[in-house]
């Protein structure tokens, strides 16, 4: 069954900004009434207990109570929508369990996975290639995934980086699907809207329900380690046009596209699984270029975005763009006007674990404006992660009014896709195999 319908919730503000639903909830309380290529490993010295920073551009501390500016919203209504009525409802470890999108070990789904979904009460999942085999091993691994979540709150996201190209995660038993820079030098957005319908129908088939694509980074540096043909080309017109095209083809299919890497990976020339990149450029040389995509996505009405583990010193200094108030809360929220929900890159990335404390970055990303935390390796990081957003709620360094203001994002565009934890069945391929065949003809001579 469906947790919540989409229809019930159709005249609710679901989009607009969300701390003041605090206020709903108290009201109902009164009445009775869950990130691109592979990730690096963490290192041996990140432990369960937070660590010391070690040098970085800001030592991470733990911050002060400051947290993401509130914008205005409605009043509480009499009658809260489903989606308020579902938080207020919530303890407050389901709730932070909610902003906890986490990786697993192995092709199935072993004593930790279950543990972080079913005590953890984790809101999403993340597969990457080590935990993928067979088909059948992969739709067996979602479908037990999604059973060991049976009593929680709401369904998980079950997510996965299929970008096509060298991004790839599903079996070998799908049709492989062309690089987004071939999909590029195409030029057509009917193509690049054919591409994501495909994409969201490969991952559905399998049993996932949001995937970490379009790449709306522009490969404007040829000495980009990591970008390279995942972006659709060097010009923002036809990233912004082919990117916007690949997001509404996914939505089509039924499955939440994430836009990343916000606020643009195109001009790195260091790999941020590895260390921190640095970008010196300006506001207004951010706005000429890497913004643009970014910036029509969100006029577009985009679902999520992924923010980079970027530093950006002409914007902030001090914190790289997933843990910059500055970049999150004044920029992309503020002057961008973004209201969707807001997923950190990896947390376990070398640009992240080198430089900081992941327990205090995670705090720091928290009250910058992130909604959701990607922890994607190892079991000991997602529960440091939690203890420090659990303890960092009891102390009053995060309160528990920003915290509902991200849960509700979460769950109402869980609400918007109608997601389920039913199982799925084994597809048969040969109908999408034969479609995938038939429209990537013209990109693999490319």
């Amino acid at each position: 069954m469906k947790w919540l319908s989409l229809q019930k919730i159709n005249n609710s503000p679901l989009r607009r900004s969300l701390l003041p639903l605090a206020a709903s909830a108290c009201l109902l309380l009164a009445s009775g009434c869950e990130g691109n290529g592979n990730s690096a490993q963490v290192s041996t010295g990140t432990g369960s207990a937070p660590a010391a920073a070690s040098a970085s551009p800001a030592a991470a501390q733990t911050p002060a109570a400051t947290e993401a500016e509130a914008t205005p919203s409605p009043e509480a209504s009499a009658t809260p929508d489903p989606v308020s009525r579902k938080l207020a409802g919530m303890t407050l470890e389901e709730k932070i369990g909610q902003m906890l999108l986490v990786g697993v070990q192995g092709k199935s789904a072993g004593a930790e996975a279950r543990k972080m979904i079913a005590e953890d009460k984790v809101g999403g999942i993340i597969l990457y290639s080590g935990n993928v085999g067979s088909l059948k091993e992969l739709v067996q691994l979602t479908n037990a995934l999604k059973q060991s979540n049976a009593g929680n709150p709401a369904p998980l996201f079950m997510s996965v980086d299929q970008e096509g190209g060298k991004v790839s995660r599903l079996p070998d038993d799908y049709a492989a699907f062309p690089s987004n820079a071939a999909v590029g030098r195409g030029d057509d957005a009917d193509d690049a809207g054919k591409m994501g319908e495909l994409l969201g129908r490969a991952v559905k088939s399998s049993g996932f329900n949001m995937d970490f694509a379009p790449v709306l980074d522009i490969n404007s540096n040829p000495d980009n380690p990591v970008i390279g043909d995942r972006s659709f080309g060097r010009s923002a017109e036809l990233v912004t046009r082919l990117g916007i095209a690949e997001m509404k083809g996914l939505e089509h299919a039924g499955v939440i596209p994430v836009v990343k890497h916000y606020p643009g990976h195109g001009d790195t020339s260091v790999d941020s699984h590895l260390e921190l990149p640095v970008i010196n450029k300006t506001e207004t040389q951010l706005a000429e270029l890497e913004w643009q995509p970014f910036q029509a996505a969100i006029r577009e009405k985009a679902d999520a975005v992924m923010v980079a583990h970027i530093l950006y010193p002409k914007l902030d200094p001090d914190k790289p763009a997933s843990l910059s108030q500055v970049i999150i809360g004044q920029q992309l929220r503020g002057q961008m006007g973004y209201e969707g929900v807001v997923i950190t890159d990896d947390m376990t990335m070398g640009a992240i674990i080198k430089n900081y404390s992941l327990p205090a970055a995670a705090i720091e990303s928290v009250l910058a404006g992130s909604d959701i935390l990607l922890v994607a390796h190892e079991y000991k990081n997602e529960q440091a992660v939690r203890a420090a957003l659990l303890d960092s709620v009891k102390n009053g360094s995060i309160s528990e009014a920003r915290i509902d203001e991200s849960v509700y994002r979460i769950l109402a565009l869980k609400a918007k896709y109608q997601l389920t934890d039913e199982a799925v069945p084994l597809p048969d391929l040969a109908g999408l195999n034969s479609d995938i065949q038939a429209w990537r003809k013209p990109f693999m001579r490319k």
